[in-house]
């Protein structure tokens, strides 16, 4: 035996000190990196955010969320453009509360083995981390030359209800499995089917889950251009849908996309910061909407 592992065998204690010590050094630089990380995305994103607001509060005005857009947007309103986006995003949540129900019940409910269910999981991350243009080339493929729909506010509601379902179902999933098993026992012992029991006893303790995820994901698919922009919206010459095929409608992210790019003619400039405020505001208010849900299932949960 070595001097040096006589030492060690001499002070146990000792050595473990050391190393207690070095391992809350550790932690502690961790945990100030970390806070500096975070203090400095929400300087960044304070800047952004006050910075456009700086910019287009401006250009607000009734006329402006009234009118119609005129000389290229140089002048103008943007009453279709936020009604698109208001209908792209009602599209989609109707087509992902279905998809997300079912998926989060056959994950949490219907499926008994483990490896399935992390297989489901799995999939459900990897979909959250397919970029959006993917989803805008899959759309103009299968429903603009496949289906034959051209651009259509269909289709751009059904590709933004696809890129939303991860967040949808992961929300629900958690929300399911914080349902406290005593509550699905006593549904059992009071002889209710499994149709019943998630009727009765499930569905209703995970609504707020569904929520919270539907606000989440529609909040994220509001700024989204890159689905939307192959299949489902123009700059300008359309109204009101009246139909699916050929049926285009405009949007506040491709006006904004748009205006961007002729950004050097101060009348333009002023509705692009214009048009990015409102769009910011739609945003912030649908994830401030999220935001109690949010809160009280993490309290509901914590006190199981």
């Amino acid at each position: 035996m070595t001097n040096r592992e006589k030492s060690h065998t001499k002070n146990p204690s000792k050595s473990d000190s050391k190393s207690r010590r070095k391992r809350r050094l550790i932690h502690e630089l961790m945990r100030l990196f970390t806070g500096f990380c975070v203090l400095l995305s929400c300087c960044l994103l304070l800047g952004i955010v006050s910075f456009i607001v700086i910019r287009g509060l401006g250009a607000l005005s009734v006329d402006f969320l009234t009118g119609v857009m005129a000389e290229v947007g140089a002048s103008g309103g943007i009453l279709y453009q936020l009604l698109g986006t208001l209908l792209l995003l009602l599209t989609a949540a109707v087509v992902v509360i279905p998809l997300a129900l079912g998926c989060a019940l056959v994950q949490s409910v219907f499926l008994t083995r483990e490896a399935h269910r992390r297989n489901i999981t799995l999939v459900l991350y990897l979909l959250n981390g397919v970029p959006s243009i993917v989803f805008g080339i899959v759309g103009m493929i299968v429903f603009v030359q496949w289906f034959g729909w051209g651009k259509s506010w269909l289709a751009g509601g059904i590709l933004l209800g696809l890129m939303i379902l991860p967040t949808v179902c992961v929300t629900l999933i958690e929300r399911i499995q914080a349902v406290p098993k005593k509550y699905i026992e006593a549904a059992r012992g009071l002889g209710l089917s499994r149709a019943q029991t998630i009727r009765s006893v499930i569905l209703p303790q995970s609504i707020g889950g569904l929520f919270t995820g539907l606000l989440l994901g529609l909040a994220r698919a509001a700024g989204e251009t890159a689905p939307i922009m192959f299949t489902a919206t123009i700059f300008s010459g359309a109204t009101l849908p009246s139909g699916v095929k050929e049926s285009p409608v405009l949007s506040l992210p491709y006006h904004i996309f748009i205006l961007a790019q002729d950004s050097y003619d101060p009348a333009t400039k002023a509705k692009l910061w214009g048009s990015a405020l409102v769009l910011i505001f739609l945003v912030f208010l649908l994830s401030l909407l999220a935001l109690p849900a949010r809160l009280r299932i993490h309290e509901e949960a914590n006190h199981l």
